[in-house]
Order: structure tokens, then sequence, then C-alpha cells
């Protein structure tokens, strides 16, 4: 399928870069499929409180104390979260997700990192605020937005994350062969179809500077996140990151890896000395 749409966008590229544009735009906000709740998250996803909030499907587990937001990425859903969320209730958190608009069981259609927050400030307002925020892949830009517009968090822990917002744009134009020409077109439409024309938001949507305590986790054998956007995610956040490499689990094998699971949830127990984090991943602030 990625190589019928990379020799299309190409063909149309050479007569018309700007329809080719367009039609990258329409390919790049789509997620083509929607993610299923697998037989290992079924027991997870049968037992949480659902609620639907404007169309959004909305998930909690738990006696409400000690929320935890969780955020899932493309293509994905709240129940790809399910180890995660039986760790945090053995140990007394009250899990919170949600199927973003367009995947999982929420309608469609897609919504920007803009429609992302105001979804999380809803469930703050109704959860919140929370002891911690775990997000996957294309989530963590939505989350850590979120977050530093003023959603309470006390701890953060992004796993294969997207730090830069133009890495969206960029990673897909590569992947199908497209050139500079398409790509100035793709984000001059997703500039004008979901920022009102606002060419800031490469800048504005990108990891900044943030205080909370971070714990950041990537795979060196990701393909579909560059490994190389932790160290931008850690450099934002400066004394208050922690790293934790891992190897051979890729973007996806990485959310149910019992170790990723097990320092996820010690990440939002310790106390609040970064240096007894430090050691105990052996890893420095």
């Amino acid at each position: 399928m990625k190589n019928l749409f990379r020799i299309g966008l190409s063909t149309i590229g050479r007569l018309s870069p700007w329809l080719a544009g367009r039609l990258a735009f329409e390919l790049w906000r789509r997620p083509l499929m929607r993610g299923k709740v697998r037989e290992s998250e079924q027991a997870i996803h049968a037992a949480a409180r659902v609620e639907i909030v404007d169309g959004v499907v909305t998930y909690a587990w738990g006696d409400g104390q000690r929320p935890v937001l969780l955020v899932h990425g493309w293509r994905s859903r709240a129940s790809r979260y399910a180890g995660f969320v039986q760790r945090l209730l053995d140990l007394g958190y009250s899990p919170v997700s949600y199927d973003a608009p367009g995947h999982g069981d929420s309608a469609g259609p897609i919504v920007s990192i803009l429609g992302h927050q105001r979804i999380m400030r809803d469930l703050e307002d109704r959860h919140g605020p929370f002891d911690g925020v775990i997000a996957h892949s294309l989530g963590v830009p939505f989350a850590l937005y979120a977050v530093r517009e003023g959603i309470a968090a006390r701890r953060l822990v992004m796993i294969s994350g997207v730090a830069e917002f133009g890495y969206l744009a960029d990673t897909f134009c590569r992947e199908l062969g497209l050139g500079p020409t398409i790509n100035r077109t793709l984000r001059r439409s997703i500039e004008r179809k979901y920022f009102d024309g606002d060419d800031r938001i490469w800048t504005r949507f990108s990891v900044s500077t943030g205080k909370a305590e971070l714990l950041v986790i990537h795979n060196d054998e990701d393909d579909v996140v560059d490994p190389g956007q932790a160290p931008i995610l850690l450099r934002a956040y400066g004394p208050h990151a922690h790293f934790l490499p891992t190897t051979g689990l890729g973007h996806r094998r990485i959310m149910i890896d019992p170790e990723v699971i097990t320092e996820t949830v010690a990440f939002l127990q310790d106390s609040d000395d970064p240096s007894d984090v430090a050691e105990r991943l052996d890893l420095g602030a």
C-alpha cells in the first residue's frame, strides 16, 4: 500500500506539486485503519467505566484516587495500555484514558493537537489533578503540550515519543519519497486546515522547557519514531529528565514489555528527589 501511495504521489508531484501536496495532506491526516481490542486486552477493556463525551469514548478504572492519564498514539487506542492499567490498579492508582477521535471506538474525524488538549482538560476536570501522565508515540507531543498549557501532573513518562512537531511532516514525506516542494505544500495545508494559517505551529507544538519530572523511554530498534527524538526531549527538560534506553523491542512491543511497565510505574511512585530515580536507573539526571 505504501509503495502505491509513493508511486502515485511522486507521479502527480512531477505534474503538479501543489496537487500532490494537497493529496499528501489528505493521506497524512487519515489513520486509514482503527486499532481493535486485542484478546490480551479484553479483560481490562471490559472492566473500564466508559463514558462518551462529545463523541469521544473515555475510560476510567479504579476508585478515583491518584489518577494517571494515559495517552495513546496514531492508529492506536486506550486498550494498548492494558498492562500498565493492571499494574497501576494493583498499586492503588486510577488510570484514565480515551480513544482519540477517529481512533478506537471514538467517532471521527481526527482532531488537532488543540483538540487533544481540550479532551485532556475535560478529563482533568472530571478526574484530576493527575499523579502522572503516560504517553506513547504521537501521544507524547499532545500530552506535553497539554501539560505546558496547564494540565496538572506530578510526573511524566513519555514512551517512543515525537519531540519535534515538524518531524510528523518530514518523516511522512521521507517515507513516501516526496521532495521539499511537496513537503512545503503539505505543511501549508496543515497550517491552513487545522491552525488558521499559523506558520508558528512547528515550534509552538514542539517540546519546550518543562519542570515536571520526566522519564523518557525509547528503543534502539524503533522503526516508527527515530530514537534521535529522545535526546531532544531530554535536553528540553534538563535536570528534570531521566532516560531509560531499551533494545530489541521496536515501537509497539515496548508497550507490553514487563520491564518498561515496571520502570514506568516505579517512576510514578518515586519521591520528588531526582537522585533517587537517577540512582535506581543508573542513568544520571
